[in-house]
């Protein structure tokens, strides 16, 4: 098995690891409904689920 031949120091680590942070999802305003939802996902408005501005469900309950 392989194995380091030095130890890596917590700051040399930590260096590494420095890009690896979750970011702000973007959201969207639908223009026919005028609520908030996150990009290119499905979202409900009253009971109906609306995909891309359009329905797409109408009376729409949730599986899970």
């Amino acid at each position: 098995m392989a194995h380091p031949k030095r130890k890596i120091s917590k700051t040399r680590r930590d260096k590494r690891r420095t890009h690896q942070k979750l970011s702000e999802k973007q959201l969207a305003t639908c223009p026919t409904t005028d609520t908030v939802h996150r990009y290119h996902y499905a979202y409900v408005v009253d009971g109906d689920l609306y995909h891309k501005g359009k329905l797409a469900i109408k009376n729409y309950t949730s599986v899970a």
